[in-house]
């Protein structure tokens, strides 16, 4: 029976937060939203976890009809009424926008409550003690990468290999176990003596097996804290650090 090879992530939070990464990303005025450039962004990122076989929750594609709606709706040509001053014309923004404000500021709120829960967590009393020959361990740094800029390196490599094109529309198994490859990607990325290696070198072969694996053991050795993602800048080059203990 053939069998599809399907990839399930946890990790996102839903349209509003993708959105909001975008215009976070892009320095996009929230009050002031582009809408032809933020849905050409989201749009290219459902085909990124479409090519990916991701398991797209239905809100996603709601939104994306809904900011396809509003572009349109925004291309129109705007009709002359007469007594109608244009301070109250309604703009197909707004209920977007107020939506995002209010997702914006829970989402500051969440990340305070955190922010207090992990120092609570930190204090505690004990008893003086004299600590000698003490072992600091270095403690990883992830970074800023999030898995929107996953996403969005993903997208820009394929574009850069000209892998757009359908590749296969359905797997049957996958090529090589997500073990074998984390191993592979891992060995790699400690040859380059912690210079880092770009996020494209990882993806050195076309078939749609090795990129979705590739891609899901990157995922997962950051999970682990085996490597570790960064950017220099927004938009630029992403590069995977090598981030275990030397052996």
């Amino acid at each position: 029976m053939e069998q599809v090879y399907q990839v399930k992530l946890d990790t996102f939070e839903g349209p509003l937060d993708l959105l909001l990464h975008l215009i976070n990303h892009y320095e996009i005025d929230i009050y002031d939203i582009p809408v032809a450039q933020i849905t050409e962004q989201y749009m290219n990122y459902i085909h990124a976890m479409q090519h990916l076989e991701l398991n797209i929750a239905s809100e996603y594609l709601v939104m994306a009809a809904t900011l396809l709606a509003i572009k349109s709706q925004m291309l129109l040509p705007k009709q002359e009424i007469e007594e109608v001053d244009e301070e109250y014309m309604e703009d197909p923004r707004e209920e977007l926008m107020q939506r995002l404000i209010e997702y914006r500021k829970f989402k500051d709120a969440a990340e305070t409550f955190k922010e207090k829960e992990i120092e609570a967590h930190q204090t505690f009393t004990r008893a003086p003690v004299i600590f000698d020959n003490l072992n600091i361990e270095k403690t990883v740094v992830q970074g800023d990468i999030s898995i929107y800029d996953m996403l969005g390196a993903f997208g820009k490599m394929l574009e850069r290999k000209k892998w757009k094109e359908p590749l296969d529309t359905r797997i049957q198994k996958a090529e090589i176990p997500i073990e074998q490859r984390m191993e592979e990607v891992l060995n790699i990325v400690k040859r380059s003596n912690r210079n880092g290696v770009t996020f494209d070198e990882l993806f050195t072969q076309r078939t749609k097996s090795h990129i979705v694996v590739t891609f899901m053991a990157i995922l997962e050795l950051m999970k682990v804290n085996q490597v570790t993602c960064k950017q220099t800048k927004h938009l630029d080059t992403l590069y995977v650090y090598y981030a275990g203990d030397e052996i």
